[in-house]
């Protein structure tokens, strides 16, 4: 009876991922030859950079190919990623709540309020299409409900047995003295 449920609990929660720090999740699967967990692991952990993560499951990797291809949302742009469009402010109200005002200010639009309305001073471009976002343009547009980034999930790899697959062609592995920068850029 007992292993049973263990089967069970097991078959229900059989996917595990892992975001986190890429580095530490590096270190924890092994980043050389010689420090590495099981085999090929070191090769799983050099492909750990930007945004990504570790996805543990029993499904065939057609299944989770399939599953991931699935998942698309559209979220909101971080700095550095490319804006898909130009956004261009006029001059004139703003439909925002009043107490934003200072904060939009300190992000750089020429604003003042104006009974209780934030009027926007002059005409702004907030972001050019093709160019990477800044800090204060990603603010703004999340301000303003602009999703301009895609979200979806991709298999860059495939270990298994310990033996590493590449799955994703266009992409290639760090190299050992390669620092790892948890980026802020999208896909």
């Amino acid at each position: 009876e007992r292993e049973r449920e263990r089967e069970l609990i097991y078959e229900l929660f059989s996917i595990r991922l892992f975001m986190g720090r890429n580095k530490v999740m590096a270190v924890a699967l092994g980043r050389t030859v010689e420090s590495e967990l099981k085999s090929d692991f070191y090769k799983v952990s050099r492909c750990l950079r930007g945004r990504r993560g570790l996805f543990f499951s029993n499904e065939s990797l057609e299944s989770v190919r399939e599953s991931f291809s699935s998942v698309q949302a559209t979220t909101y742009a971080r700095s550095g990623s490319v804006a898909t469009e130009t956004v261009t402010l006029p001059a004139g109200p703003l439909d925002l709540p009043h107490p934003m005002e200072p904060q939009l200010r300190q992000l750089g639009l020429p604003t003042k309020l104006k009974d209780g309305i934030i009027i926007l001073e002059a005409e702004h471009t907030v972001c050019e299409k093709g160019r990477p976002l800044t800090t204060q343009s990603a603010t703004i547009l999340k301000h303003l409900g602009n999703c301009m980034a895609e979200f979806g999930l991709e298999v860059i790899g495939h270990w298994h047995d310990g033996t590493f697959t590449q799955i994703s062609e266009t992409d290639t592995p760090m190299e050992d003295d390669e620092d790892d920068e948890d980026s802020e850029h999208e896909k």
